[in-house]
């Protein structure tokens, strides 16, 4: 597992319950969205399918059970896609923003650019 960066407060009880990769990968799918976290969660949801009912469940204690919007988290996810190697264009194509705003949350993350070693020197 890569070192993933520290989630942001309002996304950190997704992760704590879903793991940094389970996050990214519910925040992807159910971002910007409502969803309804039920205390005894069936198995006919899409959110039971992707997480399973024991982590449903989880998830409904941890944030509530209740009607939410999820949120999108897109500067996050970006530095933990960039984190797993992804290029730049990858990530803009997978959250549907411009690469010029996926470089802008990396910048303002304090996320240094990986040199790659087999560059020449310019000068």
């Amino acid at each position: 597992m890569t070192h993933l960066p520290p989630p942001p407060q309002h996304v950190e009880p997704f992760v704590r319950v879903l793991g940094p990769e389970g996050a990214v990968e519910f925040l992807l799918a159910f971002g910007g969205g409502e969803i309804y976290l039920a205390a005894t969660p069936k198995g006919r949801s899409r959110l039971v399918e992707m997480v399973g009912v024991e982590k449903a469940a989880a998830l409904a204690d941890a944030v509530g059970q209740m009607k939410l919007r999820v949120p999108t988290a897109k500067p996050w996810i970006a530095r933990c896609l960039r984190a797993q190697g992804l290029a730049i264009a990858e990530i803009a194509r997978r959250l549907h923003a411009t690469d010029v705003s996926v470089r802008r949350w990396l910048k303002e993350s304090g996320h240094v650019a990986v040199k790659d070693p087999r560059q020449m020197r310019l000068f």
